[in-house]
Formats: structure tokens, sequence, C-alpha cells
């Protein structure tokens, strides 16, 4: 946990406290089926527990953080019904948002994706999978941005919260990182083209193959340790 303090105020706290602790879930600081650390947020944000806990009430309904009973807060875990569950819905929203983006997108945010889409293989490349990993969640995030449809990216960041860890965070199998590199490269065809059709079917299989594939990996590992 970083020492160093990030006062925030202590009006709007939905804004200044939920955000930061979030983006902390998404990263991976905090990880799944662990307590969160309340005393140490405290000292992080230079505020008391009950603002703290107010926001983990926000978390909580939003799915990504479970409140239990004398033991307070930790992370929620995806399980295996919410694969089944959750996937599917995530893969329809981004074909959407691939076929969309294909109409929608400026030539300037396509130069920015290109540049992140090379970032991206910069770091395959390096075998830095921590800068992959979160270059990757980026390159899928700007798909649903090009769309330019507010609802769509709402939902879509309901649903990646609560899925992040098996998605963006575990550790990928060699066989699963090549594989996702591939798909990868002709998703970042199909989109600089404009082909619409083919970006959306090369998102829907993305999502419900290798994605699915690397989700449920994820989940045998923990059930293990």
């Amino acid at each position: 946990m970083p020492t160093s303090q990030h006062v925030v105020a202590r009006q709007s706290l939905h804004e200044t406290l939920v955000a930061p602790i979030r983006d902390m879930i998404v990263d991976g600081d905090l990880q799944p089926g662990s307590k969160i650390p309340e005393e140490a947020l405290c000292d992080r944000f230079g505020v008391s527990r009950t603002p703290i806990r107010e926001a983990l009430k926000v978390l909580a309904a939003e799915g990504i953080v479970q409140i239990l009973p004398h033991r307070g807060a930790i992370v929620a875990s995806v399980t295996e019904e919410q694969v089944d569950d959750l996937f599917p819905i995530m893969a329809a929203l981004e074909r959407l948002a691939g076929i969309t983006a294909c109409k929608q997108a400026t030539d300037k945010q396509l130069d920015q994706f290109r540049t992140a889409h090379e970032l991206m293989m910069r770091q395959y490349r390096d075998g830095d999978e921590r800068g992959y990993l979160r270059s990757n969640r980026r390159i899928h995030e700007m798909i649903v941005e090009f769309a330019n449809n507010e609802p769509l990216r709402i939902y879509y960041q309901q649903i990646i919260v609560r899925i992040n860890a098996c998605r963006f965070i575990t550790r990928k199998t060699e066989s699963q990182w090549k594989t996702a590199v591939k798909e990868h490269e002709q998703i970042a065809d199909a989109l600089l083209s404009r082909d619409s059709r083919r970006l959306g079917d090369l998102l829907e299989r993305h999502v419900t193959g290798t994605t699915v594939d690397i989700a449920r990996t994820f989940l045998q590992r923990r059930d293990v340790r």
C-alpha cells in the first residue's frame, strides 16, 4: 500500500473516494477475495473511516465489493456463474462498440489507437506483462469510447469492473498470450480499415473465446490455492 497521502475534500466523497478505490481494484492493487484495508485507505486519503465505509457501500452496490458481517469489506471474487452470465453480455457490447466505432471514430482517434496498439505490441515483445495488460484494457476502452454512445459506455464500465480481475489482471499462459496478440493484430487491422462487420465478429469471438478461456484459467488457479 503506498504511504504517500493524497488528501481529499470531505465534500463530494462519491467523486473523491469511490473512483480512486475503484481504480485500485481495477489495477489489481486490491486483489479479488482480499480484505480491504480501511485503516491504510484512511492514511492514504487523509480521511476518517466513515467516508471510506460510505464509499465502500457504493462499490458494494456496483458488485465489486462485498461487505460481510464481522469481516468488513472484501474485494468481490468472480464466479463460474458470472463468467457464464457476464461475458456473453460483454461480447455483445464490444461487438456493438466495434461496429459503431468504425463509423464514428475520427482520423485522429484512429491515430491514437494505432499508437496504443503499437505500444502494446512492444510490451508483448519485451515480456512486460503488467504493461501489456494495462494497454490491453485501454485499447478495449478506446473502442467503446470511439463508438460515442454514452449508455453503451456506462453499461460496459458497469460490467468491466466486475470481471476485470480475470480479464486484465490474471497472468496468461504463453499459448493464451500468443493467441490474444494475434487476435489483437486482427482487431487493430479491422478498426483501422473501418471494416465494421469484421471488427464486430472479431471482438465477439475474442471475448467469448480467448478471453473466457483466460477467465476460466484464472478461476482454476484461484480454486487450487
